[in-house]
């Protein structure tokens, strides 16, 4: 069984093992056993906070009452709360028929960019566009659903002239986050801002001298911490599933504006290597 696999019980679990927990363990029981559903929408550091404990106490508890970590945790809370319809996507029911399915994806995918467009701070754009720009080298990283994302950054910024490359392998990450320095610039894409490979690579990009650039969800996460600049995205429907479309879509969007900022920073260079890639790619087309 995978260590991050669904774990049957488990508020009967945390109930039946309340009275031998300390007092920093007890907080966070009682915060789960209050709304189950709840922790199931919040990160390791949101839990954190809401508890009045530290994360090192969150990872504790969890280890403490069988669970190999947080992810654990909250797969085997919403396997307990959650509709099984809701892992499909959260707003459908049953009976939805393809018409009334099309309508609620659509609008869920409009929602997630009108959502992180309110987010999305230009100030922060800005600043990506500066790290990028002065970088000599630039890294891109994504694990799971975020990879598609990374490849397409990669691909826009070969387009664009950067040299860049991207690392989807988490075992490559760490290797070549820890080998980066003050001329290496790292944009990470992380939906959750909790996944491990992720947060640890790019805090070893960052204690290695490299800037770094977070793409990630609105809410409070681990891999801020090492995120010299925040790009915000806002995609509701990550209460329960772990392959959300609409945070692909609005990553993709803050990904296209990031790239076109880019591009119009250094236009005649961009516009140029541009036209240039164009009439490469057009031997491949008929």
């Amino acid at each position: 069984m995978s260590d991050q696999a669904p774990v049957e019980h488990v508020i009967s679990r945390i109930r039946s093992r309340y009275k031998s927990l300390g007092p920093s363990a007890q907080a966070i029981a009682d915060y789960i056993l209050l709304d189950p559903s709840e922790v199931v929408k919040l990160s390791v550091t949101e839990l954190a906070e809401a508890s009045g404990v530290s994360q090192g106490s969150v990872i504790n508890f969890c280890q403490t009452i069988g669970m190999s970590g947080f992810q654990q945790l909250k797969l085997s809370l919403a396997q307990e709360v959650v509709q099984p319809v809701q892992y499909i996507h959260e707003d459908l029911t049953r009976d939805d028929d393809p018409e009334l399915v099309c309508r609620k994806i659509f609008h869920s995918g409009i929602q997630a960019l009108r959502d992180t467009l309110s987010v999305l701070d230009p100030k922060q754009i800005q600043l990506a566009v500066d790290i990028l720009r002065s970088a000599k080298r630039i890294e891109i990283y994504g694990i799971g659903s975020s990879a598609p994302i990374a490849e397409d950054a990669h691909y826009r910024m070969l387009r664009i002239g950067l040299d860049v490359k991207v690392v989807t392998d988490s075992h490559i990450q760490a290797i070549s986050a820890s080998r980066t320095g003050p001329d290496v610039a790292v944009l990470t894409i992380s939906h959750s801002g909790s996944t491990h490979e992720t947060v640890t690579s790019t805090q070893l990009a960052k204690e290695a001298g490299a800037k770094t650039v977070v793409i990630t969800n609105f809410a409070r996460s681990p891999i801020q911490a090492s995120a010299d600049v925040t790009l915000f995205t806002m995609a509701r429907e990550t209460k329960f599933r772990t392959e959300a479309m609409t945070s692909r879509i609005a990553q993709l969007c803050v990904i296209d504006a990031l790239i076109a900022a880019l591009a119009l920073a250094d236009y005649d260079r961009a516009t140029e290597t541009l036209q240039q890639t164009f009439e490469v790619l057009s031997i491949k087309r008929f």
